[in-house]
């Protein structure tokens, strides 16, 4: 705990913050407890855990598409037996952990974590959010949520004066069709970075 206590005194000062890679509910208690700000994993979140993290700020990134690939590639990419177990049985909670956490209020941003997986299948995170939470959620959670987690929420992740002209231009309606951003951006259409175009269909 003094450990906890230290580094997270020590991010303070330089204006930084601490991440843990937790997982079972005392953990996560004892992380936020402490004022550690983000929660990566968090897969057995609890009720009593969610309302620590509430309470006290912190922000959830689940990342749910690394076990469905680790599991599904795991021979590919040289998994071991008992990362693949442990994939398993995470895997076997499902969403339970995005339900927790919304009824708590706890703002969750964005992450995969496919650490060996492969990259391509980033995105999918998004339809699997989507299986437990509105995908307005779920996409303000990779936009507005993620540039408060970054401490960027003043510049980036809404479309508003002032901001960075960070912009995705979608075939369809991701709000209804989150397929529209799968298949490694196939629907979409035009990307601008800075009011910049770096892909566009839409010209000419």
């Amino acid at each position: 705990l003094d450990e906890i206590a230290a580094v997270v005194d020590e991010a303070t000062r330089a204006r930084k913050y601490v991440a843990a890679h937790a997982y079972t509910p005392t953990a996560i208690a004892r992380a936020v407890g402490f004022g550690v700000r983000t929660i990566e994993h968090g897969n057995f979140l609890d009720e009593d855990a969610a309302r620590a993290m509430a309470e006290r700020g912190a922000f959830l990134v689940p990342t749910l598409v690394v076990y469905r690939r680790v599991v599904q590639h795991a021979a590919e990419v040289g998994i071991s037996a008992f990362h693949l177990a442990k994939a398993k049985e995470v895997l076997a909670t499902g969403t339970r952990s995005l339900e927790i956490a919304r009824r708590a209020g706890v703002r969750m941003a964005l992450g995969t974590d496919l650490f060996r997986a492969p990259k391509q299948y980033q995105s999918e995170e998004l339809l699997i959010r989507a299986e437990a939470l509105p995908m307005a959620e779920v996409l303000r959670s990779a936009t507005r949520v993620g540039a408060e987690v970054i401490g960027m929420a003043g510049r980036l992740g809404s479309v508003t004066e002032g901001f960075r002209a960070d912009l995705l231009v979608v075939e369809g309606d991701p709000l209804t069709d989150p397929a529209a951003l799968q298949d490694q951006g196939a629907r979409i259409a035009m990307i601008l970075k800075g009011g910049v175009a770096v892909k566009d269909r839409l010209a000419g």
